[in-house]
């Protein structure tokens, strides 16, 4: 069938790119026309054919040919141009189905049922269930806040299916990632028609809606012109009643170099933060996540204590936990899942994962202190040489011990960019090589993180 072929298509696609720009390119593509010689895929904006047509082209046509077996001429197509192409007789998709079909981005299984409560997301809860049955009539607008890996997507999801499944409603989930792509696609085509059809889709897209969700909005630090795009795009939707829910791993307050004008809008609905999980709440979530699985009825209580225990700080490191015990269960077929067990599957990931406090915050305490400066000087403007080398320093530790990104990184640093990241890893890794000072502070910081 067609429509297997296309999402045979798409789930290809999405395998072999990431999902920023999977999301920024594929995810609102429509086939609108299929034959033995030529594919018509719609897009919703001009840049898409440019973007896909450079950068994409020899990707799209190699995994149709992979699944087909054909090798399809490609054509991209406004929806304005849909009709010149449209030839009832080949045509294998219903067109008039696919108009209607709006994409919120919402993943289906991420709802209120399975969002498991406790002390330190209920107020979080409570409010998302309030905008879910009100939107746009109260907390307007939501700001989720809270370290990552606590939960503060699956209830933006949670709180989208609700608003989708019980109204009318158009919703469109989205991240800051994903909005500054999209409006960055206007500044790369030059004056003239298709700048205009490419900027009057983008503000259709984001405010022809109504329910806005936009997720990590911190990312949009150091991005002027998009902040005020989103401004602009915010007061829209807030005039017009339309509901707003944000996330961020920080408070309003503490997104300081963000345009002022901005935060103090996050601040006229209701901010409310997810804190780490408790020990019980780490016990139940484990208990939902094992439900319906082959080791959901092998697990000793004492295990699901032990993981709890293990897993403080990040339901992402508890679902790992339990990934990896389930996949050595699977290779090893024991009778029961003991602590004995679940110590020898997880002793691996326990050390090198669950046990790591290498955050970037606890880095750079532990580097001011080192050095005896504040947390303040390493992310502050000063460049004298007793707070610019230990900043360097940081940088350069955040990156050897934490996953973290370079823009991320920056982020932490005081909203620095990348590439001053990557030239402060540059030079401490350089100096490394012929400073045997240097090499005994590093080692020693390394041991007090």
């Amino acid at each position: 069938m067609v429509e297997d072929l296309w999402q045979n298509f798409l789930n290809n696609i999405q395998n072999e790119i990431n999902p920023a720009s999977f999301h920024a390119w594929f995810n609102d593509l429509r086939l609108i026309k299929l034959d033995n010689e030529s594919v018509t895929i719609q897009v919703p904006m001009e840049i898409h054919k440019k973007i896909l047509g450079d950068n994409y082209y020899s990707l799209i046509e190699d995994t149709l040919f992979k699944i087909s077996g054909i090798n399809y001429d490609i054509k991209f197509i406004l929806e304005e141009e849909k009709k010149e192409f449209v030839d009832n007789s080949i045509v294998t998709v219903d067109n008039s189905s696919v108009d209607e079909i709006w994409e919120s981005n919402l993943i289906s299984s991420l709802n209120f049922e399975n969002f498991i409560v406790g002390d330190t997301n209920r107020l979080a809860k409570v409010a998302g269930m309030a905008v879910a049955e009100q939107p746009g009539r109260i907390h307007n607008p939501l700001f989720i806040y809270g370290k990552s890996g606590l939960g503060k997507t699956h209830l933006m999801h949670a709180i989208g299916n609700f608003i989708t499944e019980h109204s009318s409603k158009k919703v469109l989930y989205t991240t800051s990632d994903i909005f500054m792509n999209d409006y960055t696609g206007i500044a790369n085509l030059e004056k003239g028609q298709n700048a205009i059809d490419y900027a009057n889709n983008f503000k259709n897209k984001y405010r022809n809606v109504d329910v806005l969700i936009i997720d990590d909005i911190q990312y949009l630090v150091g991005a002027e012109k998009t902040q005020q795009e989103f401004f602009h795009t915010f007061n829209a939707l807030h005039q017009a009643n339309k509901q707003i829910i944000i996330s961020s791993d920080r408070s309003p307050d503490d997104l300081k170099i963000l345009e002022e004008r901005l935060r103090s809008r996050f601040m006229w609905g209701l901010p409310v933060d997810i804190y780490p999980p408790d020990f019980d709440l780490r016990c139940r979530i484990i208990k939902q996540k094992i439900k319906n699985t082959s080791i959901a009825d092998k697990l000793d209580e004492n295990v699901i204590e032990f993981i709890a225990n293990s897993c403080q700080n990040d339901v992402r490191f508890l679902e790992g936990a339990l990934n990896r015990l389930m996949a050595y269960t699977a290779m090893i077929v024991p009778d029961k899942v003991d602590l004995e067990f679940a110590n020898e599957a997880l002793k691996d990931f326990i050390n090198k994962n669950i046990y790591s406090e290498n955050s970037i915050q606890n880095i750079q305490k532990v580097v001011a202190d080192f050095y005896n400066i504040t947390i303040e000087d390493l992310k502050g403007k000063k460049r004298s040489a007793n707070i610019a080398y230990p900043r360097q320093i940081g940088m350069y530790l955040s990156r050897m011990l934490t996953d973290e990104t370079f823009p991320r990184i920056g982020l932490e640093f005081g909203g620095r960019d990348h590439s001053t990241v990557i030239h402060a890893c540059d030079k401490i890794e350089n100096d490394l090589k012929s400073n045997k000072k240097l090499e005994l502070e590093i080692n020693e910081i390394k041991n007090k993180i």
